[in-house]
This record gives structure tokens, C-alpha cells and sequence, in this order.
């Protein structure tokens, strides 16, 4: 049960920051729900495939579409109060990837892979749907500046295999992985940490 609010509040996130993005470059309500939902499934999608775990678990549950579509039109109803929060895609993009990476890692865990591919799966479930979204919208996808962002799915995985080993319990060690990400993220964008460039400032 833990894991699957997790999945949905992943879920649930990505497709809040898809639907700020499209109303940005003001699609209509078509374009809307079609850039949140791929935000939202692209990147478990890509994992179910890697992964062999077909039909994709979107297409086998249904609560899945059911939260994208209410997500989206609560979105909607309430984007003035959305823009309120000047970074609120922000903080729901960095909350999504927190989740879905530990919802990579799992999946990862239970198709028995070792630990270095489940974090690989995790980074790529966490950031494959906002590449789509960004690649839709005519955005250069955020996981590709030298901003942090993919580099904090990687140190939580990391940190989720170290936390396993002691004697915590299971929820609350996957609680502390998602902060770390989150916190990384936001400490990086705060401070203004970034990865080193392989190009030449004039």
C-alpha cells in the first residue's frame, strides 16, 4: 500500500508540472493533457519495457489514469493558485523525481537486478517523462544542463542501499532517500551548485 501512494503521488506531481508547462506555451486542453500525461507515465513506462514488465503498469491499472486525468483537471480549476507559487513546477518536479526514483529502485529490487542497475532504472523512471515533456514543449529537457538534477536521483539510490542495511524500517528508509533527492535538488538550485562544463566561458 506504501508503495503504491508513492507511485500515485509520483505520478500525481509529474503530471501537475506537464500541465504548468503546457499551459506556459498555451496548448489547449488537448495539448494539456497530453504533455501531463507523458510526464507523468514516460518515464515508468521506459522501466516496465527495460524491465519486461508488460502490459505497463498504466495499462493494467486503472487508478493510474484516474489520478493523471484528476490531477489534470484540478489543475486546471486551480491554475491560478498553481501560478501563485512562482516555483511551484519546481518544487513538483523535484518532488516527483524523488518518488519516482525509490518507484525505479523497487521495481528494479523486485525484477532481482543488482543494486547499480536498480539506481540506473530509478534515475531513468525518475527523468525520462520530464525529457518527453520538455522535448514536446520545444524545451532543451532539464535533465541535460549542467543543473543538478539527474546526479540527485543517482546519490539517493545510493543512499537507499546504504539506509537498507541498517535497522530501519522499509517506510521510513524510503522516506529518507526521497528527502535526500529532493534536498539535494533544492540545496543545489538554492546555492546555485552545478556540475562542472565541458565548454569554455568567453
Amino acid at each position: 500500500m506504501f508503495y503504491l501512494l508513492m507511485d500515485l503521488l509520483g505520478t500525481a506531481a509529474f503530471a501537475i508540472s506537464g500541465v504548468m508547462v503546457a499551459m506556459d506555451k498555451r496548448l489547449d486542453l488537448f495539448g494539456v493533457f497530453i504533455v501531463a500525461f507523458v510526464t507523468a507515465v514516460g518515464g515508468g513506462t521506459l522501466r516496465d519495457l527495460l524491465i519486461g514488465n508488460t502490459p505497463v503498469v498504466w495499462m493494467r491499472e486503472y487508478i493510474y489514469i484516474v489520478t493523471i486525468i484528476s490531477t489534470v483537471v484540478l489543475s486546471i480549476l486551480f491554475r491560478e493558485k498553481l501560478r501563485f507559487l512562482r516555483k511551484s513546477l519546481f518544487l513538483f518536479d523535484t518532488l516527483g523525481i524523488g518518488l519516482y526514483t525509490m518507484v525505479g529502485i523497487e521495481q528494479g529490487l523486485q525484477a532481482d537486478l543488482l543494486p547499480i542497475m536498480c539506481i540506473a532504472l530509478g534515475t531513468m523512471t525518475a527523468s525520462f517523462g520530464g525529457v518527453i515533456r520538455d522535448i514536446l514543449c520545444n524545451e532543451i529537457p532539464v535533465v541535460f544542463h549542467k543543473e543538478i538534477y539527474a546526479t540527485a536521483c543517482v546519490v539517493g539510490g545510493i543512499s537507499y542501499f546504504v539506509l537498507r542495511n541498517l535497522p530501519i524500517q522499509d517506510q521510513y528508509v524510503y522516506i529518507m532517500a526521497i528527502s535526500i533527492v529532493v534536498g539535494i535538488r533544492l540545496m543545489a538550485v538554492k546555492y546555485k551548485i552545478a556540475l562542472p562544463s565541458i565548454y569554455k566561458t568567453d
